[in-house]
């Protein structure tokens, strides 16, 4: 009977090291630890919200405890078969977690559009202040069979699972794949974000102090999956400047030729370096015009695809998710009918020329037109 009485006792005292150590290693985790201020508010969030549902787990957990040692039936107990309703417990049952929703709900809607990818962190300051935003760094980046490619288009290098960044500079990520639905996970910097092949997204990031952290990938995308990891590296800009300088004195070329066999599929990739990017390659791999002989989407689109190719098309307008809340209008969201006589509807209920059949005829000329011809 003492073994057994031992035995639980260390199993217990097991569990309990296990917990405490996987609450000290989500305490120390990448999620609740960020270097970037995107990241810092999605944390903020995440606190909040347990917050929140806490306010209701919290009180109902005890009260389980509490009632049922309270309403028992026995010596001391306040037993009391035929209780079926209370006005105030349906009150206080339904409006806490009314209030909890509603709270959660005006949440969610601002951190969606403060914290949407498109948007330029600096933008809403800029505006308020009327200082200029500063240009960001771009960094185009590649999910691959299994490996990141980041290319610096206007420094002219790359790399492969090295992602090397200044801190406190704006950075734009434009985010695209080679061959099949991908996430870029920063958990440190800004989350997570879709990359798909032929499309182009885009994030804005800032770190906001040095950090030797990681990225990878959220989305099962195969056998090498598990280890498409890259390293993030925020840097000071003395520090970033003088990596741009010894990248580009490598020997490494990252063209169209060197590019098809990197995008083979390939696992556990340690961190490479190209020296020299081909300035066209971003566009040719959303466009997946990357192989010989293939047309892009551009291409087509200017009339250079040959016969019955499609026609040019102007630039695409910005949409209102990509803009902050300073720069959209206001005004009408119904446009008024031409002839509001015609079909009154709503606005006068009782008019004949809503039952007037008619109007929904076509024009003499369509309904004769051997008449017409005649």
């Amino acid at each position: 009977m003492s073994s057994l009485a031992d035995s639980r006792l260390r199993t217990a005292k097991l569990w309990l090291a296990a917990s405490l150590g996987l609450l000290v290693t989500a305490c120390q985790g990448a999620v609740l630890n960020p270097a970037g201020d995107v990241a810092r508010e999605q944390r903020n969030l995440i606190y909040i919200s347990t917050g929140l549902m806490l306010l209701i787990i919290v009180p109902v957990m005890i009260l389980i405890v509490v009632f049922a040692w309270r309403y028992r039936k026995g010596k001391g107990g306040t037993y009391d078969p035929d209780f079926d309703h209370s006005t105030s417990l349906e009150l206080l049952i339904w409006s806490a977690p009314l209030m909890i929703i509603i709270a959660l709900g005006a949440l969610t809607w601002s951190s969606t559009h403060l914290l949407d990818p498109f948007r330029p962190r600096d933008k809403t300051a800029s505006l308020r202040s009327n200082i200029p935003v500063e240009k960001p760094l771009v960094v185009q980046v590649v999910s691959l069979d299994w490996k990141w490619l980041f290319i610096y288009p206007e420094q002219g290098v790359a790399t492969v699972n090295d992602l090397v960044l200044p801190v406190g500079r704006q950075v734009r990520f434009d985010l695209t794949s080679s061959n099949m639905m991908n996430t870029f996970y920063a958990p440190t910097m800004a989350g997570m974000i879709y990359t798909m092949p032929g499309m182009q997204s885009s994030l804005h990031a800032k770190l906001d102090r040095p950090v030797d952290s990681f990225g990878m990938s959220a989305n099962y995308s195969g056998a090498g999956f598990s280890d498409m990891r890259f390293r993030i590296r925020g840097v000071s800009n003395q520090q970033f400047e003088a990596w741009i300088g010894g990248a580009q004195g490598g020997s490494r070329l990252l063209d169209l030729a060197t590019y098809r066999q990197l995008v083979k599929p390939s696992e556990k990739v340690p961190p490479m370096l190209f020296r020299r990017v081909d300035d066209d390659l971003f566009r040719r791999i959303v466009e997946r015009c990357v192989e010989p002989g293939t047309s892009c989407m551009s291409e087509m689109m200017h009339g250079g695809g040959g016969h019955g190719s499609m026609p040019r098309m102007g630039p695409k307008a910005e949409g209102a998710l990509q803009k902050a809340p300073e720069d959209k209008g206001t005004g009408k969201n119904v446009t008024a009918p031409a002839d509001p006589d015609a079909a009154p509807g709503p606005s006068k209920p009782n008019s004949p020329a809503n039952r007037n059949m008619t109007l929904g005829n076509p024009p003499a000329h369509l309904r004769h037109p051997a008449a017409v011809r005649a």
